[in-house]
């Protein structure tokens, strides 16, 4: 038989938790079988599996739950091809079979109540069903019809009857008040009990006598069978514990049997003799008369403690013999209370099951719990995702670029998986991978027998197809090598290659060009390597050729196939690439709808959230209050409510009356800024929760209604007229489905879609005084007047200086025709009123190894300077000269050796006298000017770092010990007063790409920009955090000196008795600083004698070398007025 539609139905009815009910198995791997298996159904089908294994058929469904209840239950299968309808008692569960075959081949017989074949890949010691049939029907044939009039051979079964017996058995339910007592037999040396039992809850007392001198416990702890036996006899105590079984709590019903007599005990668990657990510790029995099940107690000679069973039991043996329950019913016999007879009402609380995501259920009698642990989602049923919906949610929390979980459907049934996040400076980018190598080489492929390669991501299609339709923004880069290996054209239209993206459709156009025209890049851009054709590679060159570009409409991405049909050829050969999924954007999160009247509204199709629902969103107002959303029903409702400045109603009804949950804030919500609102309902509990710190929680009642059953549109904004929300409100989402409330917004009166105003909220992520700018779907850190970059204006931005290297910034700089937007945004020149300062801020971070060296000098059009220099012993000075003192005023900052090789970084800051300089992390150090001093710097000129090349009056000091050679080292971050020399010089390069002739001293990146530089400077962010542990300060470290000329204090008494070898110490001194000023001498003049070899060394990347650098000096002294400073050959004759 080989099928492709099957129709089967039947009712059973069983006391049996396990049994096959039908199976049929074919010679090529086919196989259908329904089973009970622990009082479950389960459905295993295979269409077919190939030999490889590639291609696994198996499917395996379970349905239904405690069918072992002796009730009739109706199932009903129906199969078409691959798609599966599987019904218990009007209950339908849809499924498609794995696998690619559409047809159930079954060469053999199809059989029902066991298999009598050992069928191979289900076969190996199923239990037949136990238990009745009826109405059996397969493919429209009456199966238990033809049985009865024999048509059918029934042969291989035994003990089949065409009526159904009923079964003896008598059940006895307990709740947590029930106990039944039953007589035994006194003073008995032999104890023996059994009974069946089932039970969801882990622990309870299930039987308990009391002894002729002692008591009997027979228990259930953690899902284990425990007994305790306590007896005494002759003055001695006896005690026996015995335990076995796991999991026992089940819900599945369990046999036990215990016998116990002299020095011997024995418990088995479902009959397995095997496993049996025996003691054969001292022991003496004389049973009691009594035996209480149940665990509940009136009074007792000796009570236990109270540890009721919740269950059922069956088949009780009181001393091998059966109890006879009848009797007990009659009251004739033993006594109850509060027990249930010939029933069991146990409840599966897990089926259905109401975990979602893959959530564990369990289960005790009165009610269930959800297991969320690695599903990435949590709350009472695992509805919530525990990550954000994009790489945008995560930068709007203030998140760097790293890689990420996210789950763009939330509740939905997509699960998390990990993207890349790159947050630049106005974008972030999502970036999902690919497994295809980079060039991936091709051949031996043709028109008729193309070769596809498979392109899999490290998310699902569905996944990566949440990103698209979400985003903005998607390209992916595709490549085509090719030696010999046409790419799209092809005599009659259809090309040798094509791609597959989104939906299984074929693409017959490359990167760079759009859907409908089958060209590659150049041949939109018409500048193929021969104009005939559209594509590089279709001039079919024995010359390696390559097509590539972007695929940029979303609507097809990703590329999921890509079949390549032209390199089977000798010499023929291709290689392809397709690059990773790149999106940026997320028009789901901003997507957005002011409210501006009290009446409007927006109205959706009827929320869909019967037993689970959630529901987010973000708002902000300046209203008191305010309906966000309502959904109603008969009697059900649902509603999101501002019910005051500082108090959010969620409130609800599903049939056992209105329930509401109030959060209040600390602050008013109508602070017009956003707010996230999160609420959750489901059939254990409804939360609600303001801006991820304010949360409510109401557990739903133990028994009553559970659907929520809506009929009315959704209405976002305002109920029925009544407190209408005026407002915005952006990112509604309920059940994983972001609502689109721009779109409804642009057709509803009174609602505008967008929503400005972000940075209200998220201006505090803009650091280090970047600037908040506005835009439609978010915002913007602009940060042009910072020392910093990045998308918070928190990376730092340095550079490396080489010897001779300097930044030049003119603050009142001639302006230039032509001069650029750009140039002119990226600085900022000090207004007439600005150039006389009586308070200057600066801010810079350094790391060099070498000193002397000048790290920043002000000049002014006059005498006035301020100068931040490391001194020989690489000591941090501040030397200021504002007029009024013959000598600039200096402060010694700091003792220690800075130039150390490791970052440091200075904050310094001056009113008027006042000046407070920070050094690292230590606590700012105060100084004031002398009374003399001018408290106004005059006419401010220009900054230089790293090295000063001024005209005019220089503080002569810097240029003869601090000058030369030049700061060797890195700066970051530098900030004067607003301005960002350093930045403006690198970013200015970088955006015009300028390349100085040969000659020109000064690197002028834009005409009109006050900012150059001389020599090489290479970006670098300087090692921004601190490499090892910052030295101790002078208060804290004991071995600190006050000087660096002080000597170390050990004892001098010991060690220079006179002053003899004192003196010899320093005329040693003496000549030791002799000869080593000549040897400096000589060095510098061999490095002036050879400095047009070009032959300096430095750690970063080389560029056209020092002749560059001569030519600099060349031009400055030509072009300077005669009172330049020149350390050229004039200063060495000196």
């Amino acid at each position: 038989m080989k099928l492709i539609k099957d129709v089967i139905a039947l009712r059973f009815k069983t006391s049996e938790s396990d049994g096959v009910i039908l199976h049929g198995e074919g010679q090529q791997g086919d196989y259908i079988t329904l089973e009970l298996r622990k009082a479950k159904l389960l459905l295993q089908i295979n269409l077919g599996s190939n030999q490889y294994g590639s291609i696994m058929g198996h499917t395996s469904v379970t349905t239904g739950s405690l069918l072992d209840d002796n009730h009739w239950h109706s199932v009903v299968i129906e199969r078409y091809r691959r798609n599966v309808n599987f019904t218990l008692d009007r209950h339908t569960q849809h499924f498609r079979t794995n696998g690619e075959f559409d047809h159930l081949d079954l060469d053999y017989e199809l059989s029902f109540g066991g298999m009598p074949y050992s069928g191979k890949p289900v076969g190996g010691g199923r239990k037949n069903f136990k238990g009745c049939m009826e109405c059996i029907n397969y493919n429209g044939d009456n199966i238990t019809d033809l049985a009865r009039r024999k048509k059918l051979d029934t042969s291989s079964f035994r003990n089949l009857s065409f009526s159904c017996v009923e079964t003896h058995t008598f059940p006895v339910f307990f709740n947590a008040t029930s106990f039944l007592q039953l007589p035994g037999r006194a003073n008995h040396n032999t104890l023996s009990v059994g009974f069946q039992f089932r039970t969801w809850n882990p622990d309870g007392l299930l039987l308990f006598s009391n002894l002729d001198d002692g008591t009997l416990e027979i228990s259930l702890e953690d899902g284990k069978i425990t007994v305790h036996i306590n007896a005494t006899k002759s003055a001695r105590n006896y005690r026996v514990d015995l335990s076995s079984g796991s999991g026992l709590n089940d819900g599945q019903w369990h046999a036990i049997r215990l016998v116990a007599k002299e020095n011997f005990a024995m418990l088995t668990i479902d009959g397995e003799e095997a496993s049996a657990v025996r003691s054969t510790s001292p022991l003496i029995i004389a049973t009691g008369g009594t035996y209480h099940l149940g665990g509940y107690f009136l009074q007792t000679l000796f009570a236990p403690s109270q540890r009721s069973f919740q269950g059922c039991m069956q088949a009780i043996l009181v001393d091998d013999q059966p109890a006879d329950l009848h009797a007990v019913e009659k009251g004739t016999v033993g006594a109850f209370e509060n027990i249930s007879l010939d029933m069991c009402a146990i409840i599966d609380r897990c089926m259905p099951n109401h975990c979602e995501h893959g959530g564990r259920c369990k289960q005790t009698w009165d009610s269930f719990s959800c297991t969320c642990d690695g599903t990435g989602y949590t709350g009472a049923t695992c509805h919530t995702s525990i990550y954000e919906p994009s790489c945008e949610a995560y930068k709007h929390l203030g998140r760097s670029s790293d890689t990420y979980w996210i789950d763009p459907d939330g509740s939905g049934p997509l699960g998390p998986f990990k993207v890349n996040c790159n947050m630049t400076e106005d974008r972030v980018w999502t970036t999902v991978v690919n497994n295809l190598p980079p060039k991936t080489v091709i051949t031996g492929s043709s028109r008729e027998r193309r070769t596809v390669l498979q392109v899999n991501y490290s998310a699902s299609m569905d996944q990566v197809t949440a990103i698209t339709t979400s985003a903005e923004y998607c390209e992916q880069q595709i490549a085509y090598s090719c030696r010999m290996s046409r790419l799209l054209n092809t005599p009659d239209g259809t090309p040798y290659t094509w791609w597959v993206g989104r939906g299984s459709e074929k693409h017959f156009y490359w990167g760079g060009s759009t859907p409908g025209i089958q060209k590659c890049a150049c041949g939109i851009d018409r500048n193929c390597t021969d104009p005939k054709y559209d594509c590089n590679c279709d001039a079919d060159s024995k010359q390696w050729r390559e097509d590539s570009g972007l695929l940029v409409y979303k609507e097809n991405l990703p590329v999921s196939q890509v079949a390549i049909g032209d390199t089977n050829r000798p010499g023929s050969e291709a290689r392809l690439t397709v690059g990773p999924l790149r999106c940026q954007g997320d028009n789901n999160y901003w997507n957005a709808a002011s409210f501006t009247t009290p009446s409007s509204y927006l109205h959706f199709a009827t929320f869909q959230g019967e037993t689970s629902a959630d529901i987010s969103f973000y708002f902000k107002t300046s209203a008191p209050y305010g309906v966000f959303l309502e959904n109603l029903g008969n009697t059900d409702f649902i509603r999101l409510e501002l019910k005051s400045p500082k108090m959010v109603s969620f409130s609800f009804d599903v049939g056992n009356g209105p329930v509401e949950l109030t959060v209040h804030s600390a602050t008013p919500l109508n602070d017009d800024q956003w707010h996230r609102v999160m609420a959750e309902r489901n059939v254990k509990e409804a939360v609600l929760q303001l801006d991820q710190t304010y949360r409510a929680t109401q557990l739903a009642p133990a028994q009553g209604h559970t659907r929520l059953e809506l009929f009315s549109q959704l209405y976002v904004g305002a109920a029925g007229g009544q407190r209408g929300f005026l407002g915005c409100i952006r990112a509604l989402r309920m059940n994983g489905i972001t609502l689109d409330l721009e779109e409804r917004a642009k057709v509803t009166p009174g609602v505008k879609p967008g929503c400005q105003g972000h940075c209200t909220s998220f201006g505090m992520y803009c650091r280090n005084g970047g600037k908040c700018v506005e835009r439609y779907n978010g915002y913007l850190c602009d940060c042009t007047a910072t020392a910093y970059d990045g998308p918070f204006c928190t990376s730092d931005v340095g550079g490396f200086f080489e010897a001779g290297t300097l930044v030049k910034y003119n603050f009142m700089p001639e302006a230039v025709a032509g001069a650029s937007k750009d140039a002119k945004i990226l600085t900022h020149q000090l207004t007439p009123q600005e150039v006389n300062l009586t308070r200057e801020e600066v801010v810079f971070s350094f790391s060099t190894s070498n000193a002397p060296a000048i790290l920043m000098y002000v000049s002014s059009k006059t005498q006035d300077n301020l100068a931040v220099v490391l001194r020989q012993n690489g000591s941090l000075q501040v030397r200021y000269n504002l007029g009024g003192l013959k000598e600039p005023f200096t402060i010694d900052v700091d003792q220690r050796n800075l130039a150390n090789g490791q970052p440091h970084s200075i904050n310094m800051s001056r009113l008027d006298r006042s000046i407070t300089i920070q050094l690292d992390h230590y606590p700012p150090v105060s100084y004031s000017l002398p009374e003399a001093s001018d408290t106004q710097f005059n006419l401010v000129k220009t900054l230089f770092l790293g090295k000063v090349y001024e005209t005019g009056h220089v503080d002569p000091v810097l240029i003869e010990r601090y000058n030369t050679p030049g700061f060797i080292g890195c700066l970051s971050r530098v900030q004067f007063n607003g301005v960002a020399p350093l930045k403006s010089a690198l970013r200015t390069t970088t955006q015009t790409q300028a390349t100085p002739a040969a000659g020109q001293p000064d690197k002028h990146p834009a005409a009109a920009s006050p900012v150059s530089y001389q020599g090489k400077l290479v970006e670098s962010n300087c090692g921004a955090s601190p490499l090892t542990i910052p030295p101790m300060s002078a208060a804290t470290d004991p071995w600190h000196l006050d000087n660096t000329d002080a000597e170390f204090p050990f004892n001098e008494e010991r060690v220079i008795p006179d002053g003899v070898n004192r003196d010899s110490a320093i005329i040693g001194g003496i000549i030791a600083v002799v000869i080593f000023t000549i040897l400096c001498t000589l060095v510098f003049l061999i490095r002036y004698m050879f400095r047009h070899k070009g032959t300096y060394h430095t750690n970063e990347a080389k560029g056209s070398g020092e002749s560059a650098g001569e030519s600099a000096d060349t031009a400055i002294i030509g072009t300077d007025n005669p009172e330049t400073i020149d350390e050229s050959k004039k200063e060495w004759f000196i």
